[in-house]
């Protein structure tokens, strides 16, 4: 039996953290991998589904040049931007990408407890002093009738093997995969179809944030509709027809966005006693299982189902296991989680949205700030979007939703603000350089204090001062 320090099962981005650094602290690191290095994120999800996002927003920017001054002509040929995208993904996970891995033992192959001790791959069987779950998760199908007989139904893992872009597609679900999805096809000419049990799209998020994108959506021809249920899906004369009990969407193809599901069936937990339920494996803070040497990083554990958030979860479980006693900085609640969506606009946030604050019962403020409002963002052509911060009396920062130009990189000045307990004051009192977007940050903190100078006891205390 093969003998390592650290054993890792699964090698996505959870994966990826945690065999890299065991490598660079001198621990002999065996990891398994049932498919590709990368796992999902990178081979069919948020790298692939950010390219083919790119390749339709260079085809809305060239069409809309008017809008800038510039006339041109534009002439669109047949052409297939999945072998782009197949292409950038080949060239990403090429030798420079598997050199951090240099160190580390990497066998292909589907692995399966023996005992908690012991791990079986092909025949051969491994030993660690440490072992981390980290096998993720894959697409949810619902039991939506007649939705299993459907030959080639889409999902993320197959949609970017397309070889020609269907003429029309229907997505069930509303989420990040299935929002940054219909709007990819649609620009690059097909035409898409929404339904979604949610009564918004990007359910987890702020709701007006949401109606925003529905704006965009509507005029640029994807049809959404929320709040509908499915009742069945079958084939009709070669068309797929999704019938929502009120009216039936008829479609060339049909992509299935409807959420996750753990990936444990082939790793047999009960072998080794492993306590997990249909959400995933159960974990404590540090990632923990109830075997103190096994831990279950990133989406395998149900928590926060974000690339990002595996990977971090993968540093604070291989930093846990290797100390001699478990350190508060380490627990994973410690850490405030932002998402984006990259949709254009795109929209992010992080910590509480208003809805969520106001049914805890907070007294809050919040404060809103129109993109149109800003001459930068007005000025490049992008005056949709919002920035709304959800504060306190005393300017404590409880959560941050923009939609809007650059979401995806505004969001992290508010991460950092709430991470490390800073306030609207200390947002008012940074620079930021003008004209950037991210100046808007600082607008909606210079309105948080022209709020406060409004207190006739403020203008009182100004006078006296003066």
């Amino acid at each position: 039996m093969k003998k390592f320090d650290i054993m890792v099962i699964g090698m996505g981005p959870a994966g990826m953290a945690i065999s890299a650094m065991g490598s660079a602290m001198g621990l002999s690191v065996l990891a398994i991998e049932k498919d590709k290095v990368g796992g999902e994120c990178l081979n069919c999800g948020c790298i692939p589904s950010k390219a083919l996002l790119k390749a339709g927003q260079a085809l809305r920017s060239a069409c809309d040049l008017q809008k800038y001054g510039i006339k041109a002509g534009l002439e669109l040929e047949d052409s297939n931007p999945m072998s782009v995208v197949r292409e950038k993904i080949g060239g990403i996970s090429g030798k420079k990408f598997m050199k951090a891995f240099e160190k580390t033992t990497l066998i292909n192959g589907v692995a399966e407890f023996v005992d908690d001790r012991t791990v079986r791959v092909g025949g051969e069987e491994y030993t660690a002093k440490k072992i981390f779950i980290a096998t993720g998760t894959k697409p949810f199908i619902p039991p939506i009738p007649g939705l299993s007989d459907i030959p080639d139904i889409l999902t993320n893992n197959n949609m970017f093997e397309l070889e020609e872009m269907p003429k029309t597609l229907t997505i069930i679900g509303g989420g990040a995969i299935g929002s940054e999805m219909a709007q990819a096809f649609t620009r690059l000419g097909t035409k898409v179809s929404v339904v979604h049990m949610d009564p918004h799209l990007i359910p987890f998020g702020d709701e007006e944030a949401a109606r925003t994108l529905e704006e965009t959506f509507e005029k640029e021809g994807i049809t959404v509709i929320n709040g509908a249920k499915i009742t069945g899906v079958s084939m009709k004369d070669g068309v797929i027809v999704t019938s929502t009990g009120n009216e039936e969407l008829r479609s060339d193809r049909i992509l299935v966005a409807a959420g996750r599901m753990p990936v444990l069936e082939p790793l047999k937990l009960d072998n080794a006693g492993i306590a997990y339920t249909k959400k995933g494996i159960i974990v404590d803070g540090h990632m923990r299982t109830n075997k103190r040497h096994i831990y279950a990083a990133g989406d395998c554990n149900g928590h926060n189902l974000f690339s990002h958030a595996a990977m971090h979860q993968g540093m604070l479980a291989l930093m846990d296991a290797v100390s001699p006693v478990s350190m508060p900085f380490l627990r994973r609640d410690r850490y405030v989680v932002p998402w984006s969506v990259f949709t254009e606009p795109e929209i992010a946030q992080v910590g509480l949205s208003e809805k969520e604050a106001r049914a805890k019962g907070m007294n809050i403020e919040v404060l809103k700030k129109e993109y149109r409002s800003y001459g930068r963002t007005v000025a490049d052509g992008h005056p949709e979007g919002f920035i709304k911060v959800i504060t306190d009396g005393r300017g404590r920062i409880h959560g941050a939703t923009i939609v809007g130009e650059a979401a995806s990189e505004l969001i992290h000045e508010w991460t950092f603000a709430m991470q490390y307990k800073k306030t609207m004051r200390h947002i008012l009192m940074m620079q930021h350089s003008f004209p950037s977007v991210s100046m808007i940050n600082k607008m909606v903190a210079e309105e948080w204090m022209m709020k406060k100078m409004q207190s006739p006891l403020i203008h009182r205390i100004m006078r006296a001062l003066i």
